[in-house]
């Protein structure tokens, strides 16, 4: 009678536990509190876009290139020159010698051929570049805070599954605590240092996740930092609020940019795949690079151009000594060069332009490289986790539950092992883990594969239209 009344306290206290702990793992986060700030997945994306100081250092830089184009459009200043010519040395009297003249004089050198307007042209194309970097960064941007969030987010959903499952543990304890003082049931001593032990190592993996957790909001204090900085709270201040920061309680759900190309069941040749990231910024930086370059080498064939230069010079002369006037000298002439010994130079210079344009075009076709190696590893990794999300789903958790079920119900008839029981709940809770990290794991492929298609989302134009 005794025996029985104490197998339902048990069956009852359990499965209460069990009935919390299913419920805990369905229902969503409790809101966080008042004095925490809560941080989604797209405000930290925005924020560290919009407080990212490199984009302004690169709109300063695109100014000051678009400013020496219109300064490499301009002639030279022409030059003027005064002076005094043939003055005698016996007396200094600028009116003894006939050729003692007062000089003034103005030079404008012309430059070869058409090198101001190439060089304006080079100078311009290397400020179109500038924009396409700025996507690629906030792409790139996208990428890292997003990585970080989804990390900080899995880290933070660990500990409050783990938190949530502690008081099943702690319920379970108990329930084996006062079987064992009844000597009634099966438990044993070692099932109570079991359960405590379990306990214990709760603990130590909150440690651990809590130190983690403070890893990747440290990371993304430097992305946010700015955001949270008033003139009244130091750098050091707007860190600590950081650390603060309940993240969202909901996964984001990204939308693929190319389902098609990514779960297509064929694999695309070489050839056809670029084709999809020529849009790329980054390949669009490199072609507007590429460009400037080869006006680089229009720009050094017009060495072989000669320099040319328009002098005039007016001489005043003082009357001679009897008083008579003399007659002023006008000077006019031409100066240029003569570009005959060009093996050494000019050709040279054609040379080193024609291998700096090559270089670039390796520079593009090694970025079209890696993002096709890129593309290559993330769809293969997505397909496999899609495929390790659906085993997870049809047959993994609920395996793991049945056996939980099933272990609870034999120790509560007094035909189990507790050992049992404790090791089933944990299974279940790692299964949990495990499967949230494959959410996250999969919304982080498809932020990397986003960004190798960003080009997608904007043509050239709309991009170059920021400038």
């Amino acid at each position: 009678m005794i025996s029985n009344k104490l197998s339902q306290t048990k069956i009852s206290s359990v499965a209460s536990a069990i009935a919390l702990s299913c419920l805990f793992s369905v229902s969503p986060m409790s809101q966080a509190a008042n004095n925490e700030r809560i941080l989604s997945f797209n405000s930290a994306v925005t924020t560290a876009q919009k407080n990212d100081p490199w984009l302004t250092g690169n709109k300063h830089l695109q100014q000051a290139v678009v400013a020496m184009s219109h300064a490499a459009a301009t002639m030279p200043d022409p030059k003027m020159s005064i002076g005094l010519a043939n003055l005698p040395t016996d007396g200094f009297d600028f009116s003894q010698e006939g050729m003692t003249q007062l000089k003034v004089g103005i030079t404008q050198m012309f430059p070869r051929g058409d090198s101001l307007a190439i060089k304006n042209q080079q100078l311009r194309i290397e400020s179109e570049a500038y924009p396409f970097q700025r996507a690629d960064r906030k792409a790139k941007i996208a990428v890292t805070v997003g990585t970080l969030w989804l990390d900080a987010f899995r880290v933070q959903q660990s500990i409050s599954l783990i938190e949530k499952n502690r008081s099943l543990f702690e319920q379970l304890a108990d329930v084996a605590q006062a079987s064992y003082s009844s000597a009634l049931g099966k438990t044993r001593q070692q099932d109570i240092v079991r359960a405590q032990l379990e306990l214990t190592r709760l603990d130590d993996r909150l440690d651990i996740l809590a130190q983690q957790k403070n890893a990747y909001l440290g990371m993304l204090a430097q992305w946010l930092s700015t955001a949270f900085t008033t003139s009244a709270n130091s750098q050091q201040d707007a860190i600590s609020q950081l650390h603060n920061i309940q993240l969202a309680q909901q996964l984001p759900q990204l939308d693929l940019l190319n389902n098609k190309l990514v779960y297509g069941k064929t694999w695309l040749s070489v050839e056809v795949l670029a084709k999809h990231f020529a849009n790329h910024p980054a390949v669009f930086a490199l072609d507007k690079k590429i460009s400037a370059s080869k006006t680089g080498i229009h720009l050094a064939e017009q060495q072989y151009q000669p320099e040319w230069g328009v002098n005039a010079s007016y001489g005043y002369r003082g009357n001679d000594p009897m008083g008579n006037s003399r007659s002023d000298f006008l000077s006019v002439g031409i100066t240029f060069d003569l570009p005959l010994f060009t093996e050494n130079r000019q050709d040279m210079v054609v040379k080193s332009a024609i291998s700096k344009t090559e270089a670039v075009k390796t520079e593009k076709i090694l970025l079209l490289r890696q993002l096709l190696g890129a593309f290559s590893s993330a769809k293969g990794r997505l397909l496999r986790l899609e495929q390790r999300k659906m085993l997870y789903r049809t047959r993994l958790l609920p395996q793991v539950e049945d056996q939980a079920e099933a272990s609870l119900t034999a120790y509560t008839n007094d035909y189990g092992d507790f050992a049992e029981v404790v090791r089933s709940r944990i299974a279940v809770l790692n299964a949990n883990i495990d499967d949230l990290g494959i959410q996250v794991a999969e919304q982080k492929l498809i932020l990397e594969l986003n960004y190798l298609f960003v080009g997608s989302l904007s043509t050239a134009n709309n991009i170059a239209g920021e400038q």
